[in-house]
């Protein structure tokens, strides 16, 4: 067996368990019932997934622009994910989109009754 060989193997098993990941993150963002449980599906699996997707296509191409390009995708994935699932958190929060009665503290609750008593 050559290294290309080996190399192509462990492409296939990133590609395949990365497809798996966000096939499930998609899944649950259809399935999960409330807001938070939603984020979570579609923060931690789903970025997961990605990076099992561009490891595998780095390990497939093999070629320095190409890695070069997949490594940019990936940290901006990494940097951009987090803040937009807090920020639709924090949007959502005033709406009543999330059940509270599944939160163990609700660190939000006192900042929201300072803003509704300035109004």
């Amino acid at each position: 067996m050559s290294l290309a060989t080996v190399l192509d193997a462990v492409a296939a098993v990133c590609l395949i368990s990365g497809a798996l990941l966000s096939l499930a993150a998609g899944i649950a963002l259809v399935r999960f019932p409330d807001l938070l449980s939603r984020m979570h599906a579609a923060a931690k699996p789903q970025v997961l997934g990605l990076l099992l997707v561009l490891l595998g296509c780095a390990l497939r191409l093999r070629t320095g622009v190409d890695i070069t390009t997949l490594v940019l995708v990936g940290v901006f994935q990494l940097a951009s994910a987090p803040v937009a699932a807090h920020m639709v958190g924090r949007a959502a929060y005033p709406h009543d989109e999330i059940r509270t009665d599944l939160l163990i503290t609700d660190e939000l609750a006192a900042h929201l009754d300072r803003i509704s008593e300035r109004s």
